[in-house]
């Protein structure tokens, strides 16, 4: 009998030690894990409040992930619209490390919620879904105002780098991005040429003015427009050929829409016909055809605005 009470107040004791062993581990653990720090984000679409430095961020703006890139934050990207990946992001589109998330325009919505993302980030393509993925994670909106474009694009990118810990860097690259501008310009008010922006799409043409999707070459970088009474639209004003020679401009910067979703249809074949061959910028060779990556796709990154400068750059060159 006393062996059997030994026995049975030993048991106890141990279970007892491990007991409080358990409990001092659980503690020490909990006091060494930091608390989630949360922010709240004011933007276009709402006040959304989020954790700081997400671990699982689903990006459904290319310019966004193009400066997630650029950061080195490549790990806490989970998921993105893989069909028309600017081709410097290709690395983006391997299904083994990153979820498809559906087209810019249609989300995998069921995709999405599989995820349980810590992040959501849209734009302009996306805006009319916000409801429903903020019903998924936290979503923000991310949009560049074309109308204040380099005050909207510092805000999202100073944005970021708050999200993600990278206050710093973001400032090092805005000061590099804000040096290259000033070059820009620089060789801009060295010419008197005037320029006309088109969007070439299957044969067919748009212009953009100041104040557009393509404004920050008037806007930001000061190029003189060829016509200052281009409406300001997302899809741009619709012209014809005719109206190239009529206004007869100096320099033509074109975007191929084309080049930029697969199509193989040509934009020079269409672009320079006859009547455009008439005017001063094809005699003078000065068509140049912008990187439809950047342009039209993932504008408003700290890698594609970089890269937009240095193409208005070479122009002048």
């Amino acid at each position: 009998m006393k062996k059997l009470l030994l026995l049975t107040f030993t048991l106890m004791m141990v279970a007892f030690l491990a007991a409080c062993g358990s409990s001092a581990s659980e503690k020490t653990t909990a006091a060494e894990k930091p608390s989630e720090e949360k922010m709240t984000v004011t933007h276009e679409l709402g006040e959304t409040e989020i954790s700081k430095n997400p671990k699982k961020v689903v990006v459904f703006d290319f310019g966004v992930l193009d400066s997630l890139d650029k950061l080195g934050l490549s790990d806490s990207v989970a998921g993105v619209p893989q069909e028309s990946l600017p081709a410097y992001l290709e690395a983006y589109g391997d299904e083994a490390k990153y979820e498809n998330v559906g087209t810019l325009k249609e989300a995998d919505f069921e995709a999405i919620n599989a995820m349980k993302p810590d992040l959501i980030i849209i734009s302009g393509r996306q805006a009319e879904m916000y409801e429903e993925f903020a019903d998924i994670a936290p979503t923000i909106h991310m949009a560049v105002d074309t109308n204040n474009y380099m005050e909207s694009f510092t805000g999202n990118m100073t944005l970021l780098g708050e999200i993600f810990g990278k206050e710093d860097q973001v400032k090092e690259e805005l000061a590099t991005i804000d040096k290259e501008i000033e070059g820009v310009k620089e060789a801009v008010s060295a010419s008197d040429e005037k320029a006309l922006i088109l969007l070439a799409n299957e044969g067919k043409v748009s212009a953009y003015g100041k104040a557009s999707r393509f404004g920050i070459i008037h806007d930001v970088f000061g190029v003189p427009a060829a016509d200052e009474g281009i409406e300001a639209s997302t899809h741009g004003q619709s012209i014809t050929f005719e109206y190239v020679l009529d206004t007869n401009p100096d320099m033509i910067f074109v975007i191929d829409r084309n080049a930029a979703v697969g199509n193989d249809a040509s934009a020079k074949d269409s672009l320079e016909n006859e009547l455009v061959q008439k005017t001063n910028a094809y005699k003078n060779d000065k068509i140049i055809y912008l990187d439809p990556d950047f342009w039209y796709l993932s504008g408003g990154g700290l890698e594609s605005v970089s890269q937009m400068v240095k193409d208005i750059e070479s122009a002048y060159k």
